[in-house]
């Protein structure tokens, strides 16, 4: 039976969903769980925020050990070097350049016309291929394109070195004989590979993808979850139940699957999947310079903290500061004043020196110094990342593991030597804490935002 490729796009539709807001670990957890249950490819949304988005894909990068790991370039060459940074320690990586087809896509999101967008694909694709070998065009909102047009991208896109193309039903409103015979067009204009990306918003994902591959379809995008996408869990159920009718297999480890992903699910249990009531608390936390100390203690305590008398002074002060520059903050920036400001502890644990190395043949080894009552201690790991095998390095210093309930990373300043702020939130006996540190290397930032919240525990333990 003919091998039908499967592309995992759960971090993709996750990503587009506004309700959800995935966390480190969660992030990296729903990768390994693809490359695990034998995703031939997987995929991510294209970067947002650089240097933390950078530190999160390198991170996946390094550890998928098996699929392919593959990445939207943006729409220009500096969109294009910051996704080929995240990517290129991969075991195989892949730039994808994602155009819109249609008409009113091309004219409401880029403004312009057929001809220029040809020219845009040309472009962009060469110049990926300047620096992967592996080069995908997905033909976006392709369902509701100018068939000329439509032939004409593909065509350009193989012209120019694309390994492969993507039709895709972003509408989600084509049936599956509408989606057999665009794939059968393509098919017929294309020499190189064609996937397709069906939707299930109108209940017929399954059908879809099952006409795409009788028409000749090479690959199929699935997302473990996610809105309006065509489920693995079930494209798998179908395929193993009736694959031998359209003469098609695939690589995915169906005892595995329903497992895995349940397993997901159940780990997946911080603010963006709590109740609907939670987060619009959240989202309704607006605080100013005007704000009461019963205000801040009751905000506080939507985000999880449980604060002291002395720790609400401190964060009202630092709230006041901040409000005189810009007026108001929301729950993350009153978050990171809470890390800054709140349950400051005496340092019992000094952070002396790291290093780290990481490369894409092998885990990162990192060691990490520390000065605790005037002794020095050392502590060596590996992990799927710098930033994971420095924190499990912290870990072999103090003995003791501490959950990560929260990892963030931004920009404080710009340019090329910006400084960098890491904000850890460590979960111990049910309650968190918060730490925040700043360097213009964002590993160092990050050991001190763990040493910070670290800290606070300790204080409070002692």
């Amino acid at each position: 039976m003919r091998k039908v490729i499967i592309s995992d796009i759960t971090l993709k539709k996750t990503s587009e969903d506004r309700a959800v807001s995935l966390l480190f670990r969660e992030k990296s957890a729903i990768a390994n769980c693809a490359d695990k249950i034998g995703s031939d490819i997987i995929e991510v949304p294209a970067v947002k925020s650089p240097r933390e988005d950078k530190i999160i894909y390198k991170t996946i990068a390094q550890n998928v050990q098996n699929a392919v790991f593959a990445i939207p370039v943006g729409f220009g060459s500096e969109d294009l070097a910051i996704a080929w940074d995240c990517v290129k320690d991969a075991q195989k990586p892949r730039l994808q350049v994602e155009l819109p087809v249609s008409t009113i896509q091309m004219e409401y999101i880029y403004h312009v016309k057929q001809a220029k967008m040809l020219e845009k694909i040309s472009a962009l694709i060469k110049e990926a291929k300047a620096l992967c070998e592996d080069v995908e065009f997905s033909a976006l909102d392709a369902t509701r394109a100018d068939e000329d047009f439509l032939i004409a991208a593909v065509k350009e896109a193989e012209a120019c070195g694309a390994s492969l193309v993507t039709i895709c039903d972003d509408a989600g409103v084509s049936t599956p004989d509408d989606i057999a015979e665009l794939v059968a067009k393509v098919k017929a204009a294309v020499s190189i590979p064609v996937f397709v990306q069906v939707s299930d918003r109108i209940n017929m994902g399954v059908a879809a993808a099952f006409s795409a591959i009788k028409c000749g379809a090479d690959g199929i995008k699935c997302a473990m979850v996610g809105n309006d996408a065509l489920l693995t869990g079930e494209f798998s159920d179908a395929i193993n139940a009736c694959g031998a009718q359209i003469d098609a297999e695939i690589n995915l480890n169906n005892t595995k699957i329903h497992a895995s992903i349940d397993d997901i699910l159940a780990n997946i249990n911080h603010d963006s999947y709590e109740n609907e009531k939670t987060v619009s608390e959240k989202k309704k936390i607006l605080l100013d310079s005007d704000s009461s100390a019963a205000q801040i203690s009751q905000a506080s305590v939507v985000l999880g903290y449980e604060l002291s008398d002395s720790d609400i002074g401190n964060v009202q002060k630092a709230l006041m500061q901040v409000c005189e520059k810009k007026g108001a903050v929301g729950y993350k920036e009153f978050e990171a004043i809470i890390a800054s400001s709140a349950m400051q502890a005496p340092s019992a644990y000094h952070f002396e020196t790291y290093t780290t190395t990481s490369s894409n043949m092998s885990s990162s080894m990192s060691q990490v110094t520390l000065k605790y009552n005037d002794e020095i201690i050392c502590g060596v790991s590996n992990g799927d990342g710098p930033i994971d095998s420095v924190f499990r390095a912290i870990e072999q210093c103090i003995g003791h593991h501490y959950e990560l309930d929260d990892f963030q990373v931004q920009s404080v300043t710009e340019g090329k030597e910006a400084l960098g702020s890491a904000l850890v939130k460590l979960r111990n006996n049910g309650k968190l804490y918060s730490g925040n540190g700043t360097s213009t290397d964002i590993v160092a930032a990050s050991i001190r935002a763990y040493i910070n919240a670290l800290n606070k525990i300790i204080f409070e333990e002692e």
